[in-house]
C-alpha cells in the first residue's frame, strides 16, 4: 500500500531526498507514484508537518 501525501503540505522538499526510489514528485502539493513506492515510510518519518500516510 502506497503513502500519499495530504493538503498539509507545505512543499519543503524534505521528503524528495528520503525516497530510495525516487516515486515523489514536487508541485504545489507533493504527490507520490503509487506504483513506484514501496512503502518504506522514509518520506513520512522525514516529513515535519506529518502530511504523508499510508494509503
Amino acid at each position: 500500500m502506497a503513502y500519499v501525501i495530504s493538503e498539509d503540505c507545505i512543499a519543503c522538499g524534505t521528503c524528495i531526498d528520503e525516497c530510495p526510489v525516487g516515486a515523489i514528485s514536487e508541485g504545489d502539493i507533493y504527490n507520490i507514484d503509487a506504483e513506484m513506492c514501496t512503502d518504506c515510510g522514509s518520506c513520512a518519518d522525514a516529513c515535519p508537518t506529518e502530511a504523508i500516510h499510508p494509503a
